[in-house]
Order: C-alpha cells, then structure tokens, then sequence
C-alpha cells in the first residue's frame, strides 16, 4: 500500500468528509487543514464548558447551580387613619388695613419735621409743623373782630329797650322802635359771623400742626424744613396701619363653586373660615386669621374672585405689600387614610402603591388620592384600615408579588425622624 492510500484511510478514521481526492487537490494538504479546525473546535469547547463550571461552582463548589439573590429591603408603615381638616393653597400680598397719604389743609412753609423717618406713630401725634405765624395772626384778628360785634349788639339791645319804654310812654314813634329792634338782630348776625370766623381762623392755625390721623409706621418724609407745602395738594408722607393687616388672595371660580356647594351641604362655615398664612422666609403658616370679604363679582378675564382675610400682627412681622403663602380651611373635618406621597407610583392615568402580602410579598393596590394634608396625601379609595404601604425602597420592587424584607417605619411626616423607624421586619409582617 502506498503513501496516497495510506493518507486515504487516516482522513476515513478520523471521520473527515469531502470530495474524492484527485491530482489537482493534494490530499495531504487538505488533511491537515481539516485536522486543525477539528482540533480548535474542541479546545473551545473544553474552554467554554471549564467557564461555565467556574462561573456555577468557582464561589460554592458543593453547589451546582447559582444561589438566589436576598429579597429587598424596604421601609413599610401601617395607613394613618385619623380626622383631617383640608385646606387649600393660594397666593397673596400683605396689605395695610388703613392707609394715609398725609397732606397739609394750610399752605405755607414747612417751620420743622417733627417725627422719625420709620417710626411707629400713634394717633395725633405730631408729624409736621407749618409756620403759623400768618395763621395766629389771623386767629387773633378774627376774635378782635367777634369782640367789635358783640359790643355792638350790647348797644344795640339797650337802644332797643328803651325805645320799647318810650313806645310805651308814646315818647317815641312806632317807627323808631322797629328800627331800633332790626338793629339788635344784624347786630347778633354779625356776632355770629364774627364766631364762624373766629372758629375758621382756629382751625387753620390748628392745622398748622400736621398730626397723624391713624395709629402706624410712618414712611419717608416727602419735604423738610423751609420747603412750601400746598394745602390740599403736597404729599408730606404716608402712614399705614400695621396690626391688624389685611392679606389679599384670588381663587378660581371652581374653588369658589365648590366653596358654595361645602355651605350649602353644612360641611363649611359660609364665612368668617380660618386662615393660614406664611411669608417667604417662614417654614409653615404661623400666622392665623379669618376670611372677612369675598368681591361680588368674578373677573372674566381671569376667572378668579378677590377675597381678603384679616390677620393679627402683634409683632409687626407684616408689612404692606409682602408676599404671602395663604392657606384657607376647605371643609370641615373628617376622617381620612393618610400616606406619604413617596409611596405613590403612577402607571399612565392610574395610582398605586405596593402593600405588604403575605410572606413578605408586594402586592400592588390601585388608590385614588385627594389633597395634601400636614405634609401626607389623602386616600379617598383603594386603601383599608391596618395595611401596610412600602413607603423607603419602594423602587427596588420590579413586579407584583416579589418577595421583599420589610422594616416598620412610622406614617407621620411629623413625628421625629427618631420615632418613624420601628422594629424589625418580623414584627411588620407578623401583623399580616
């Protein structure tokens, strides 16, 4: 047998296949090249299975499969169920209940500025002094003038009775007496002119000293010394009220409707309702007050109504013109499932929370929430009394029933962060 038969009966041995070898295709090449792909198909194969012996068995080798990864932790807490009181949220401004633009009733020239730019007034006290020299002068004429006229109606009236005396006598004419009886009346006339102008030249030199009308804070002072104020016309400065002030905020008309649905049902007081307010810098509303006005008419423009709430201000934190966070009572109180909005998923239009199981599983409950209260979202439907909402991790839950470990907290946003982690999970799901 030669070398070519030989090579033959190697490549049958070792199962290759293909076409019968001829003198164009050398046999001992192709052999060879089908011999190595042979050889690194199962070297592959050895190091791939070797792989997946590691990857299964390299951390445990006792084990022959991977090892389920620990359930989740997650944060649960039982529904709060307790009474509520909604309010609902606006926008506002401060404003003063009484506001002054003070300007003098005389003319002349500003004599002294007789307050502190800022200050705290309180009613009558002095603000301005006009130079009342003019005006006292005046004052004094007037009275010398009221002085002339009652002495002449003096004279008068004593003419008067004793022409009546002579009349009487007929030692004097009809005539005279009735003169003499006119004479008393113009005389009494002009006695009270002389007094409306006495009181008229009173008045001016009063207002000679401008006073505050109002108890408040007065603002900058528009004239100083020596400047000529206008009667009537000069702004000599402002004064505004400061305690009580007035907070002014606009609802739309749909609040306002359902507003007048609560009275008409009896579930909210028609007026004089609680008022919540808070400025700015202010965490919360500190500030309490009750709704006195609501305008008669909605603006079409805006589709809101003006409505106005009167607040205390003993210290003064107010002042006209701040921005205000309004809160106002929207019902009257009633029992309500609370939980923290950091509970709620949304799946498209739809709500829902994950609620503790049995043996510690997920279980997923549509709700339909209502408004915000004390920091905590009302549940109107979906919830029941004792079930316990995944509040902390509720992100780590991929799908209904999955398996979680759960930790109690406490469902108060204000309770202490101290008192909202409870026990263990055992404890949590042993109440299920």
């Amino acid at each position: 047998m030669d070398d070519h038969t030989q090579q033959v009966q190697s490549n049958q041995v070792v199962g290759s296949a293909g076409p019968p070898t001829s003198v164009d295709y050398p046999a001992r090449g192709r052999n060879r090249a089908i011999f190595g792909t042979i050889v690194a198909f199962v070297a592959l194969g050895a190091l791939v299975g070797a792989w997946v012996a590691f990857g299964s068995n390299g951390d445990d080798p006792g084990h022959g499969a991977q090892a389920a990864p620990p359930p989740p932790e997650v944060s649960v807490a039982r529904v709060l169920e307790r009474p509520v009181k909604p309010w609902d949220d606006f926008t506002g401004h401060v404003a003063a209940v009484e506001t002054v633009d003070l300007r003098p009733r005389v003319s002349g020239y500003v004599e002294r500025v007789a307050f502190a730019e800022g200050q705290a007034v309180r009613k009558g006290d002095l603000l301005f002094v006009i130079d009342p020299r003019s005006y006292r002068a005046e004052y004094e004429r007037a009275t010398a003038e009221l002085a002339r006229a009652r002495s002449e109606a003096e004279l008068a009236r004593s003419q008067d009775e004793r022409t009546r005396a002579l009349l009487e006598a007929k030692a004097a004419s009809r005539e005279e007496s009735d003169a003499r009886h006119a004479a008393v009346a113009q005389t009494l006339a002009a006695v009270r002119a002389a007094q409306a102008a006495v009181a008229r030249a009173g008045l001016d030199l009063e207002f000679t000293q401008v006073r505050s009308p109002i108890s408040g804070r007065a603002g900058r002072a528009m004239l100083t010394a020596g400047n000529l104020a206008q009667a009537d016309t000069t702004l000599l400065t402002t004064v505004v009220s400061i305690d009580p002030m007035y907070v002014y905020f606009e609802g739309d008309e749909q609040v306002y409707l359902r507003y007048l649905e609560l009275a008409r049902r009896g579930a909210r007081a028609a007026s004089r309702n609680p008022v919540r307010v808070g400025l700015a810098n202010e965490t919360g509303f500190p500030h309490e007050g009750v709704l006195d006005f609501i305008d008669n008419q909605i603006d079409a423009r805006t589709g809101t109504i003006r409505a106005r709430a009167i607040v205390p201000n003993p210290d003064h934190s107010l002042t006209p013109g701040l921005f205000a966070r309004v809160q106002m009572e929207g019902s009257a109180e009633f029992s309500a499932f609370l939980i923290d909005d950091k509970a709620v998923l949304t799946d498209q239009d739809r709500k829902y929370v994950y609620v503790l199981g049995p043996g510690n599983t997920a279980v997923r409950k549509d709700v339909v929430l209502g408004r915000s209260v004390d920091g905590l979202r009302i549940v109107t439907s979906g919830l029941a009394a004792g079930d316990q909402v995944i509040v902390n991790g509720v992100q780590k839950v991929f799908f209904a029933g999955m398996p979680v470990a759960p930790q109690s907290v406490v469902m108060d946003a204000r309770a202490p962060a101290t008192k909202r982690v409870a026990t263990n999970a055992t404890g949590a799901a042993g109440s299920q």
